[in-house]
């Protein structure tokens, strides 16, 4: 497969500047598209997309990446009703969407080298880890790109109020007279893992609680066996905790069932607060009190960022932070 990079050494001009002659980006001369383009058609490069796009100036496609490190993939509730929020909102504006494959590292390709060769007009990634290289080679090219639950990237981004999410469910906790509350968090290197933690130093800071050390458990990557790990840890302590602040549904659930499984009753004996409010957790018994994420208005959120850059034909940086709300259901009781 001939790709950028082997124009970018037939031509002697730079992989970027390849990409936008074909993309037709006003920032490169006529007698340089000229070249790029008489040597694409002669080394056979040219896909119909990026004829396509050559005429209309636009393909029409947007490259999705995607990726978690539970590997559940799109079968994750939270991230799937992200992307189809998403999709809906790009198609209404006529946009198809092209989905990288996991094979494209084991093929040594590269994800942004994928979506130069689909000629796709903008990039969308959604992926807990902010130090992937791939992510952070799309991140700073000059394709429009927009990031989905990461913070301070070199492009536009949307998440969630994380750290207000935090600070509600402990407000509400010690609204209903808990002094002992413990944290189970998210791995502190992915973005959102670590403003929750945030969120809920804040929240025991403004009423006045100290945190002990030993109730602040690192969850991981928010499944729920991480869950049950972590509860078991906070259960096993000589003084446990009255009341718990989960940094995700799916691993609140795994809590719940460890508490159960030790014969504890919730919330009689511990109160629970999740964060997502994924469709799960109103069927759960207890139904689970949790912060909700507006995945609505995130994907829609994303997708307006992303169609901006797209028809301005260049990158912006803009950070759109998403509102929460606490969602109050059963998990949680007051105490005396």
């Amino acid at each position: 497969m001939v790709t950028i990079y082997d124009l970018a050494k037939k031509t002697g001009f730079s992989s970027t500047t390849v990409s936008k002659a074909l993309n037709n980006y006003t920032d490169v001369s006529e007698k340089t598209k000229k070249k790029i383009i008489e040597a694409a058609a002669e080394m056979g490069y040219l896909p119909n997309a990026h004829a396509q796009s050559l005429s209309t100036k636009k393909s029409w496609t947007i490259g999705v990446m995607f990726a978690e490190d539970n590997e559940v993939g799109m079968k994750h509730p939270f991230f799937n009703a992200i992307i189809e929020s998403f999709r809906k909102f790009v198609e209404r504006e006529g946009y198809d969407l092209i989905f990288a494959s996991r094979n494209l590292r084991k093929r040594d390709t590269s994800y942004l080298e994928h979506f130069l060769y689909r000629a796709v007009d903008g990039i969308v990634v959604i992926c807990s880890d902010p130090h992937d290289p791939q992510v952070q080679e799309m991140v700073n090219s000059h394709v429009p790109i927009v990031v989905i639950d990461m913070t301070k990237q070199n492009c536009s981004v949307v998440y969630s109020d994380n750290i207000e999410g935090g600070r509600l469910a402990v407000n509400y906790l010690h609204s209903l007279g808990h002094t002992k509350i413990a944290h189970i968090s998210g791995d502190p290197d992915i973005d959102a893992g670590a403003q929750r933690i945030k969120g809920f130093e804040k929240g025991m800071k403004e009423v006045n609680l100290p945190i002990r050390d030993e109730y602040v458990v690192n969850g991981g990557f928010f499944s729920i066996e991480e869950g049950r790990i972590a509860m078991n840890k906070l259960l096993d302590l000589k003084e446990m905790p009255t009341a718990v602040f989960v940094s995700g549904d799916h691993m609140a659930i795994g809590a719940m069932e460890a508490i159960k499984a030790k014969g504890l009753r919730i919330p009689e004996d511990i109160s629970i607060i999740g964060y997502d409010d994924i469709d799960m957790a109103a069927y759960v018994s207890p139904k689970l009190t949790t912060v909700k994420q507006d995945t609505d208005l995130i994907g829609a959120s994303a997708g307006q960022l992303l169609i901006n850059q797209m028809n301005e034909k260049k990158k912006m940086k803009t950070t759109e932070i998403i509102p929460v709300e606490l969602i109050v259901r059963e998990s949680c009781t007051s105490i005396n």
